[in-house]
């Protein structure tokens, strides 16, 4: 059958998907079981499409910002799953020193700028990504992600406001998921179609399927196009479901198991899968080849945090502020 991708693209996605997936089940592994990872933890399980779909609509140099739903954006940015789970579990070797834990990736190298545990706070900050990149006079794109339940936070609205006020290139994304913690959008908001809200400020919008690669993708790329353009920000709403708790000591009361499954009968892996296997992109030897890798990379992920050092007690005060220097600021 044919496709609109390429091969190498559904290879692509599959492969990053499996990281994210293989990686956060070993983490809450380790969380549950081991007691490895301590504080707050929320898994990416179910929203996997949207990680994939926006890295190939983008380039490298592109700024992604986020909230504390973090793993997987930045594992798809190429922050290292040793440097992930070094910072679950707390240690010097993480992507933030190990002073950040689960809710605050970070990493510049990669252009991955968090990890916000303040919700709706990296609206603000990815307008500001984007300003400063725009003063700088880059054609880069700042990808800002938030959840339904930021979209209920008055910085949503300032930031609209100047933003498209000043034509900043960034790409606002909710990933609505339907629950902001355990309460629904229904019970939250009049406008159900969280899209709308780009109305008021005459902001380009739309709502597009968060559990599809190839919707993703494509929804992205024409939001994406536009701001490199110099024509201003998007709003991007993803309709996608996490098959976990809002955080790892949920206990979802809130939904039914019927509901998850529901979900789950539309997989964005399985159906990645199903549509490499159906035009014979790859054979089951190959597809256990690229399994059997990323649980390779997985499992050496903990033995590195593991055998990684504790921060020492020096670093408490350090990061706190910046100088001049700050490569992001100052070419």
């Amino acid at each position: 059958m044919a496709t609109r991708f390429s091969k190498e693209t559904y290879l692509y996605w599959y492969e990053l998907m499996q990281l994210i997936r293989q990686f956060e089940l070993k983490a809450e592994e380790m969380y549950k079981m081991a007691g490895k990872i301590r504080g707050f933890f929320h898994a990416y399980i179910g929203q996997e499409a949207i990680a994939a779909g926006c890295m190939t609509a983008t380039r490298p140099e592109d700024p992604f910002i986020t909230a504390y739903r973090d793993h997987g954006l930045a594992l798809a940015k190429g922050t290292s799953a040793n440097a992930c789970m070094a910072e679950l579990y707390g240690k010097a070797t993480g992507c933030a020193k190990g002073k950040g834990g689960s809710m605050h990736f970070f990493d510049v190298k990669n252009r991955f700028f968090g990890g916000h545990g303040i919700v709706g706070a990296q609206i603000g900050t990815g307008a500001g990504l984007a300003f400063a990149e725009k003063y700088r006079g880059t054609d880069n794109v700042v990808l800002c992600f938030f959840g339904d339940g930021a979209a209920r936070q008055g910085m949503l609205h300032e930031t609209f406001n100047l933003a498209m006020t000043w034509k900043l290139p960034v790409v606002f994304i909710c990933e609505n998921n339907n629950y902001a913690m355990g309460t629904s959008v229904e019970r939250t908001s009049n406008v159900l179609d969280i899209y709308k809200l780009a109305d008021a400020y005459e902001m380009p919008a739309d709502k597009v399927d968060g559990m599809a690669a190839e919707a993703v993708h494509e929804g992205i790329v024409r939001a994406v196009k536009r701001a490199r353009e110099g024509d201003g920000p998007t709003l991007i709403e993803l309709k996608t479901y996490r098959y976990k708790g809002h955080s790892i000591s949920d206990p979802q009361k809130y939904r039914t198991k019927e509901e998850v499954e529901e979900y789950k009968a539309k997989d964005p892996i399985s159906m990645v899968l199903k549509t490499i296997r159906d035009n014979k992109f790859a054979t089951d030897e190959e597809i256990k080849a690229i399994d059997d890798r990323i649980n390779t990379v997985v499992e050496e992920s903990v033995k590195f945090a593991e055998e990684s050092p504790w921060p020492d007690d020096s670093e408490v005060l350090k990061d706190v502020y910046i100088d001049q220097s700050y490569p992001f600021i100052v070419d």
